[in-house]
């Protein structure tokens, strides 16, 4: 019966901290109110729209279309344009990643698993 006796003592044990666990929890659950009481107090619920937080960016001026082309032209042009998307992004000036490295050896097909037909 003694060398029985670590067999029994694990499950034991489990089922006293179990049981702990478990009596802890039903006090706290004693406080709160039952959900499917109608008469029991809840807190209000506060409704808060999605768009609440929202901040409207400026709109941009509109100008005639005249005014626009005059500026363009002052600064040069399409061509002005044309430099500026050459320019090279200083946040892309990070070094590039290593390319990932192909896998040494494919694994082989395990037994039983090969000449199956596509129907």
């Amino acid at each position: 019966m003694v060398a029985s006796l670590p067999r029994w003592l694990m499950p034991a044990a489990l089922c006293v901290v179990a049981g702990f666990a478990a009596a802890q929890t039903s006090t706290s659950a004693a406080r709160k109110p039952d959900p499917l009481d109608p008469g029991a107090s809840v807190p209000t619920v506060a409704y808060e729209s999605a768009f609440s937080r929202y901040r409207r960016t400026a709109d941009d001026k509109v100008i005639p279309w005249r005014e626009a082309n005059d500026t363009a032209a002052r600064i040069g042009g399409w061509r002005a344009y044309a430099r500026d998307a050459q320019q090279p992004d200083p946040a892309a000036s990070a070094p590039a990643a290593t390319p990932a490295q192909p896998a040494t050896k494919a694994m082989p097909m395990p037994q039983g698993h090969g000449g199956h037909k596509m129907p």
